[in-house]
C-alpha cells in the first residue's frame, strides 16, 4: 500500500493503503455536524505559507481564503469568456484526437495492453471524486489536480503522466476547452473507447489558475496518517470529521487494503456507504461505480515503492513537473508502481463488460501481498484462460485481483443483492453505471443551465437542482408598491431575502435565492432561518406574487430589496437597489431534499447567529461563509456592518448594532467600532459589552464576530474607511453592490 512518506528521506512515498487506480464511488448518508469536525480556515497570518513572518502568530484569523481566486492570477485577463470560447470548439474533432489518444502508446509512458483507458479512468475519478458535499469543495469543476496539493497526494501517483499524455491535445484546441473539462472528458472518452454508451457530457468548467490551498483537506501533519485521526471511533463511519470525505489524508475515497490497512471487507463496506453518502451516491450507485470504474483498468505495483522519487512539488527541476521516477528495470509498463497492488480486476481489462461481477463470484478469494508488499486478494484456484495478460506479453498471464473494496461488494448483504442483480443484468448495469458516472463527473457543474455542449442530456436530473424558468416581464414598481403597503417591516423583508440567497455556495453552485427553496423541505423549517418569523412572511408574500402571476423567488428578493431602499432613504439617501426579474419557483418533486441538509447554516455572522458552539470560531466559520458564498473581505465588511444597523440579527439580539438609530442604513457600526472614547470588556463566552471611557456605562453589546472587524489589522482597514467622515454615501452604495451580488449569486443566466 502506498504510504505517505518523504523520498528524499529513503521513505516509501507511495501508499500501499491508497485506493487503486480505477476505484470507483459509493453513497450514504453521513454525519454533517458541523460540532463533529474542525477548523475548515486555515490560521496563521496571511498566506499559507508556515515559513511567513506572519507564522510568528499561529492564532492570527487568516483572510486567504477569501482570496483563492484572486483573477490578478488569470493568465487570460478579465475579460475572458470561456462560454464563448466553448462556441469555437470542435467538438467532434476534439473527441476523435481523443480517441486516437486512448491507443497511441508513447515510449517515456507506453500505454497498458496499448490502451490508456483506465489511466484516464482513473485521472478523471480521480479529479472529479474529491467532492464531497458537505460544503461543495473539491471535484473535478475547476482544474485544481493540476496544482498542489492534490497533484502531489500518494493517491494520484502517476497522474501527472496522464495529465502530461494530454498536453498536446490541450496545446492544439488552446483556450477553446479547458483543463478542468479535458480532465473529465478524457475518462469519458476512455469508457467510450472501450464499449461503454455514456449518458452524455457537459462542458462549461472554468480553470483555477493557483491552488486551493486554503481548503480544509484534514488536520494530520502526515501523509496517510492513520484513519483514527479523524473519528471520533472508527469503528463507527459515521463519526468522521466533517466536511472530510476521505478515510486518510492524501486519500481520495477509502484504503483499498482494508481499514487502516486490515482486511476487512465488512468494516470496508462500512466506511464505504460513509464515504460515498459525502459524496451524494447512494447504494446502486455506489455498487455500479465500484464495479465499473474496476471492469477496466488495473492496480501498479510491480516493484519496490520505496526507491521511488518525490512528488512532483517536491521533484527538482529536471523532472519539469513530474514526479515519483521509478528505477525499477524501465521503471513502467510492466514494472510500474503506483498504488502499491498489482493486477488487473477482470479477464479483458480494455473493454467494457460485466468481468468483475464474474470473476468476483465465480471464484473463492485469499489475501496476499503483491511485490510492493501490499495486501490484495487473489482467486484460490483459476483457470488460465480466465487471467489478463501482461500489459507488454500477451503470451505472459498474471492472476487477476480484488481489493478489500471489492470483497466488500460480495460479502455486505445490501451491496451484494446490488451486485447479483447486476451480473444477471448487463444492460441494466451499463445504464446505470452510465448515469452514476455522468453525476459523478458533473455533480458540482450546478445547474445544467452551466452546461455546454451538443451531447448534454436532455433529462432534468434531480441532483442538477432543476428550476423552472420564471416570468421576467412585468411591473416591478407595482409589485414593490403592493409590498410596501403589506406592513412588512424592514427586518422581515432584508432577513427573509437573505436567508434564501445565503445558501449560495461557490464551490459547487448549489442553494441561493432562485428556486425559493426557502419555502421548501428542509429549508423551511431550519433553525437559522426563524421559521416561525419566515412562514409569517411568505404568508404575505404569497398571495403577492400570485396577483401578479410572478414567482415567490423573485418576491422575496424583491422585498428584500425594498427594506434596503427604505433603510437607505431613513438614513437620508434615495437609491434604488439594482434588481433582475426572472426567478423560477422550484417545486418539493424537483428538489432532493436530502442533499440539501449540509446546505444548512450551522453560522451566519452576518445575521450574528450561531446554532451552537463550535471549535471553530464564530469569526472563521463567518470566512468559511464568505468564501462559500463568493465574497471578498471588504464585501463581508460592508455588508456586516450594514446588516448590524438593518437590525437583523438572529432573534432581534442588539449584539453589533452599533447605533442608535436601528433600521437605518447608516455607516454607525463602523464609526462607534472605531471610537476611542470606548472599551471592550469580555463578559461571558463570546460576548462584550461596549463602555463608555470616561463614564463605565455600557452602551452596546457585541459578539467576537462584530469585533473582528477592530481588531484584525486588515479588517480593521476597511472598517476604517467606512468610519470616515466622507463615507456615508461610499458606504450605501458599496452595500448596495455587495447585497446584489449575493441575490443574483445563483442567476447564472445573468453571466
Amino acid at each position: 500500500m502506498e504510504n505517505n512518506n518523504n523520498a528524499d528521506q529513503g521513505k516509501c512515498p507511495v501508499n500501499h493503503g491508497q485506493l487503486p487506480e480505477n476505484d470507483a464511488p459509493t453513497i450514504v448518508e453521513g454525519n454533517h455536524d458541523a460540532s463533529a469536525g474542525k477548523c475548515p480556515v486555515m490560521h496563521g497570518g496571511n498566506t499559507a505559507s508556515s515559513n511567513n513572518v506572519m507564522s510568528w502568530w499561529p492564532n492570527a484569523l487568516n483572510l486567504d481564503i477569501l482570496s483563492q481566486h484572486d483573477t490578478k492570477t488569470n493568465p487570460l485577463g478579465h475579460d475572458f469568456d470561456y462560454h464563448e470560447e466553448l462556441k469555437k470548439l470542435d467538438i467532434p474533432a476534439l473527441k476523435k484526437d481523443m480517441n486516437d489518444l486512448m491507443t497511441n502508446s508513447q515510449d517515456w509512458w507506453p500505454a497498458d495492453w496499448g490502451h490508456y483507458g483506465g489511466l484516464m479512468i482513473r485521472l478523471s475519478w480521480h479529479s472529479a471524486g474529491s467532492y464531497r458535499i458537505t460544503d461543495g469543495r473539491g471535484g473535478g469543476g475547476a482544474g485544481n489536480q493540476r496544482f498542489a496539493p492534490l497533484n502531489s497526494w500518494p493517491d494520484n501517483v502517476s497522474l501527472d503522466k496522464a495529465r502530461r499524455l494530454l498536453w498536446p491535445i490541450k496545446k492544439k484546441y488552446g483556450n477553446k476547452v479547458s483543463w478542468a473539462d479535458l480532465l473529465v472528458l478524457a475518462g469519458t472518452i476512455a469508457y467510450e473507447s472501450m464499449g461503454l454508451k455514456t449518458f452524455g457530457f457537459a462542458f462549461g468548467r472554468k480553470d483555477i489558475w493557483s491552488p486551493e490551498t486554503d481548503t480544509y483537506w484534514g488536520a494530520e501533519k502526515e501523509w496517510l496518517a492513520p484513519s483514527d485521526e479523524r473519528y471520533s471511533d472508527v469503528e463507527k463511519p459515521s463519526t468522521m470529521e466533517n466536511p472530510l470525505a476521505a478515510v486518510q489524508m492524501g486519500l481520495i475515497y477509502v484504503n483499498p487494503e482494508g481499514v487502516n490497512g486490515k482486511q476487512d471487507p465488512m468494516k470496508t463496506a462500512a466506511h464505504i456507504r460513509e464515504t460515498f453518502a459525502r459524496m451524494a451516491m447512494n447504494d446502486e450507485e455506489t455498487v455500479a461505480l465500484t464495479a465499473g470504474g474496476h471492469t477496466v483498468g488495473k492496480t501498479h505495483g510491480n516493484g519496490d515503492a520505496s526507491v521511488l522519487g518525490p512528488d512532483p512539488e517536491s521533484a527538482d527541476v529536471e523532472e519539469q513537473g513530474l514526479g515519483w521516477k521509478n528505477p525499477n528495470n524501465t521503471g513502467k509498463g510492466r514494472y510500474t508502481v503506483t498504488s502499491g497492488l498489482e493486477g488487473a480486476w477482470t479477464t479483458h481489462p480494455t473493454k467494457w463488460d460485466g468481468g468483475f461481477f464474474e470473476m468476483l463470484f465465480n471464484h473463492e478469494w485469499e489475501p496476499r501481498k503483491s511485490p510492493a508488499g501490499a495486501w490484495q486478494w487473489e482467486p484460490v484456484s483459476i483457470k488460465d484462460e480466465d487471467r489478463p495478460v501482461d500489459v507488454e506479453d500477451p503470451s505472459i498471464r498474471h492472476n487477476p485481483m480484488m481489493t478489500d473494496a471489492d470483497m466488500a461488494m460480495k460479502v455486505d448483504p445490501i451491496y451484494k443483492e446490488i451486485s447479483l442483480k447486476f451480473m444477471n443484468d448487463q444492460e441494466y448495469f451499463s445504464e446505470t453505471f452510465a448515469r452514476a458516472w455522468f453525476k459523478l463527473t458533473h455533480r458540482d457543474m450546478g445547474p445544467k443551465v452551466n452546461y455546454f455542449g451538443t451531447e448534454v442530456p436532455e433529462e432534468d436530473l434531480i441532483w442538477q437542482d432543476p428550476i423552472p424558468a420564471g416570468k421576467a416581464d412585468y411591473d416591478v414598481a407595482a409589485v414593490k408598491a403592493k409590498i410596501a403597503a403589506s406592513g412588512l417591516s424592514i427586518p422581515e423583508m432584508v432577513n427573509t431575502a437573505w436567508d434564501s440567497a445565503r445558501t449560495y455556495r461557490g464551490s459547487d453552485m448549489r442553494g441561493g435565492a432562485n428556486g425559493a427553496r426557502i419555502r421548501l423541505a428542509p429549508q423551511k423549517d431550519w433553525e437559522g432561518n426563524e421559521p416561525q418569523r419566515l412562514a409569517h412572511v411568505l404568508s404575505v408574500l404569497e398571495p403577492i406574487a400570485a396577483e401578479f402571476n410572478i414567482s415567490i423567488a423573485d418576491t422575496i428578493v424583491l422585498a428584500g430589496n425594498l427594506g434596503i431602499e427604505q433603510a437607505a432613504k431613513a438614513a437620508g439617501q434615495d437609491i434604488t437597489v439594482p434588481f433582475s426579474p426572472g426567478r423560477g419557483d422550484a417545486t418539493a418533486e424537483m428538489t432532493d431534499a436530502e442533499s440539501f441538509e449540509p446546505l444548512e447554516p450551522l453560522a451566519d455572522g452576518y445575521r450574528n447567529y450561531s446554532k451552537k458552539d463550535y471549535v471553530v470560531s464564530v469569526e472563521e466559520l463567518l470566512l468559511d461563509r464568505t468564501q462559500l458564498m463568493g465574497l471578498t473581505a471588504p464585501e463581508m465588511t460592508v455588508l456586516v456592518g450594514g446588516m448590524r444597523m438593518l437590525g437583523t440579527n438572529y432573534g432581534n439580539t442588539k449584539h453589533g448594532v452599533f447605533t442608535n438609530t436601528i433600521g437605518a442604513l447608516t455607516n454607525d457600526f463602523f464609526v462607534n467600532l472605531t471610537d476611542m472614547g470606548n472599551t471592550w470588556k469580555p463578559t461571558s463566552k463570546g460576548l462584550y459589552d461596549i463602555c463608555d471611557r470616561r463614564t463605565g456605562v455600557v452602551k452596546w453589546t457585541a459578539t467576537r464576530m462584530d469585533l473582528v472587524f477592530g481588531s484584525n489589522s486588515i479588517l480593521r482597514s476597511y472598517s476604517e474607511v467606512y468610519a470616515q467622515d466622507d463615507s456615508k454615501e461610499r458606504f450605501v452604495a458599496d452595500f448596495v453592490k455587495a447585497w446584489t451580488k449575493v441575490m443574483n449569486a445563483d442567476r447564472f443566466d445573468l453571466k
